[in-house]
């Protein structure tokens, strides 16, 4: 018996022992949870898989783009950005890449970060000619203003954005105002969210500017149009992003990268949990479902995080071995 007992005791050491070691080899990492939702459930998926399945010590940070681009690249904190949008930190990020302070580890979101003009699905699918803004300009009937019904609406972006000056841009260099359209300013994110909402409730017509990955577009199933042309990155520069840009030219909105960023001292340190962090990546219909479910939940990024875990294990667990993901099935 007394045999039976030490073995026991012997196994709960090795397993403790081997349990310590684990976490010693990953060791404490400080993630970024940035003031936006996608990032924000992103960081927490990050926690629950790197904490419960490789060991990790998780401490989560507040963040933001510029903030913590800087500190990561000034000193070294936190160790991980899980979203991050890189052309807003382009230059200088290729510069800490280059002298060795920073990784890109991965992108993050598949298809990128992404903006437009879109329509509802039912209004595509009941006008299957409209594939492009120009499709949709000779149809001014089809999206009634709403002060006024005897004119067409594009709905801006929300004032104070960049987006505001390049939809007014387009709009302008569409014709769009001799087509009968005019643009509605929506005020705020809210008032933008709430014209796409009362359309789909009204079923009515609706065309204007939003991005993804959002609450809105995976709560209602949206369109994103083409404008006709290749994004001309010159052209966006010297015009389409500038106010009251003299003629503005059709362009196309470019695809943002959003990648994971790391310390060096993280890559060098995290062994196996950093081949997970090169290695997932969500689209941005996924994210936009998790991000609804939130909303009509009012579910935190803790929430969300558990809700995607618990929804889509296809796809998360091809992110890690079974073993792991056996290990962070078991805590949720």
């Amino acid at each position: 018996m007394k045999k039976l007992i030490a073995s026991a005791i012997f196994a709960l050491g090795a397993y403790a022992l081997a349990g310590s070691a684990h976490a010693a080899e990953c060791g404490d990492v400080s993630i970024a949870e940035m003031n936006w939702a996608s990032a924000g459930v992103a960081a927490q998926v990050d926690k629950i898989i790197l904490q419960n399945g490789y060991g990790c010590n998780v401490t989560l940070v507040t963040g933001d783009t510029q903030p913590t681009f800087t500190s990561m690249d000034e000193k070294a904190e936190p160790d991980v950005a899980p979203e991050l949008w890189v052309n807003a930190v382009r230059t200088a990020l290729d510069k800490a890449v280059s002298e060795g302070r920073l990784i890109e580890a991965a992108p993050l979101l598949s298809d990128g970060g992404v903006e437009g003009w879109w329509i509802p699905k039912f209004l595509a699918d009941a006008h299957p000619d409209i594939k492009t803004v120009q499709d949709a300009l000779k149809h001014p009937e089809l999206f009634p203003a709403p002060e006024d019904s005897s004119k067409a609406a594009i709905y801006n972006c929300p004032s104070g954005w960049n987006c505001q000056i390049s939809t007014a841009n387009l709009y302008k260099a569409l014709g769009a105002e001799k087509l009968g359209f005019t643009l509605v300013d929506t005020g705020s994110a809210a008032g933008l969210d709430g014209s796409i909402a009362n359309a789909f409730e009204k079923k009515t017509g609706w065309l204007g500017y939003y991005w993804a990955p959002t609450a809105i577009l995976g709560k209602y199933d949206m369109v994103r149009l083409s404008f006709n042309v290749p994004h001309d990155k010159k052209e966006w520069d010297a015009c389409t992003a500038i106010q009251d840009c003299a003629n503005p030219k059709v362009n196309s909105y470019p695809v943002s990268d959003v990648y994971t960023v790391v310390t060096k001292a993280f890559a060098s340190k995290a062994g196996i949990a950093m081949d997970y962090v090169k290695t997932r990546k969500w689209d941005n219909g996924t994210v936009g479902k998790v991000l609804a479910w939130m909303t009509d939940n009012q579910g935190t990024n803790e929430d969300g995080a558990k809700y995607f875990l618990k929804t889509y294990p296809d796809m998360w667990t091809k992110w890690v071995s079974p073993d792991v993901a056996t290990k962070v099935k078991a805590s949720l």
